[in-house]
């Protein structure tokens, strides 16, 4: 099967101490590169998350964004009267001792550090934080994947629609080829007989015909043919397995490109070049669909 390197999904859930959201995006990369962005209060759940997506998921640049939203209650701050009545009794010992009126208001002291407790969210709650985000994590890997298999197969149909294009216009310039190739070898030998007519010299009919037959495997593409047909069974099996091989098929999309630029190296004929020059832009277009392959 095909699948694409694209894809989005954004999942939230609602508990009793918050709400938690996971948010995966993937697009096309050569390798497989995962950015995780969580809130402090879950920073030694990277690792965890890091594994799952390297295992779930395929190659593609993988970002995946956790946020938590704290109930309210889970984030209230607690007041320490201990500490705020110590601050107290110390500043006005102070201004006894310095006998000034000039005492500071309960207000401005609550901005001093240790009278405010922020509340320890994790506390009693660890246990079902990490469940809730394992949960939640499988099921957008389940989602992110469905919707990069939906892309796939709409790659996959593109691509089969090319792929017959390419293998048609092999086929019509195989035999355009195979007609101008026997035309050509004739051409050739009537042009070194004028040449040789009123020679008077004693020619080595062998030795022609060797020369005959090195010019014409300088411009015979029939092994071309063949191996960009191979390629072609290749590719469309690739297509047709069980798992998605971009890479191999990336491979492939190359040797067939390498192909037909030898072809377009050894043939002179006009009608030849422009058919080489429609494959190769097929060839492109595959290639481009090829890139977002997983």
């Amino acid at each position: 099967m095909i699948r694409s390197m694209t894809g989005f999904t954004r999942e939230t859930r609602a508990f009793e101490w918050g709400t938690l959201t996971v948010e995966l995006s993937s697009v096309n990369h050569r390798y497989q590169e995962i950015s995780p962005r969580l809130p402090r209060e879950m920073a030694s759940l990277e690792p965890f998350i890091t594994g799952r997506l390297r295992q779930g998921l395929g190659r593609g640049k993988i970002r995946c964004s956790v946020e938590l939203h704290w109930a309210p209650q889970y984030r209230t701050a607690t007041l320490d009267t201990t500490v705020l009545s110590n601050y107290h009794a110390q500043l006005a010992a102070l201004a006894k001792n310095l006998g000034t009126e000039d005492f500071p208001s309960l207000a401005s002291l609550l901005s001093l550090p240790g009278v405010f407790e922020s509340p320890s969210a994790l506390a009693g709650i660890e246990e079902e934080l990490n469940s809730g985000l394992e949960t939640l994590l499988e099921q957008s890997i389940e989602h992110l994947q469905g919707m990069r298999a939906v892309e796939g197969t709409n790659l996959l149909h593109a691509m089969e629609d090319y792929l017959a294009s390419f293998e048609t216009l092999v086929d019509s310039l195989e035999a355009a080829w195979t007609e101008k190739r026997d035309q050509a070898a004739d051409d050739m030998r009537s042009r070194i007989t004028n040449l040789l007519e009123g020679m008077t010299m004693e020619i080595d009919q062998n030795r022609i015909a060797q020369e005959i037959v090195i010019l014409s495997d300088k411009w015979d593409i029939s092994e071309e043919f063949v191996r960009s047909r191979s390629h072609l069974r290749q590719f469309k099996a690739v297509l047709g397995g069980k798992t998605s091989e971009g890479r191999k098929l990336d491979f492939l999309i190359q040797e067939m490109n390498r192909e037909v630029n030898t072809m377009g190296s050894k043939v002179a004929d006009a009608e030849l070049r422009w058919m080489v020059v429609e494959a190769k832009s097929i060839l492109e277009k595959i290639r481009e669909q090829v890139q977002n392959v997983e």
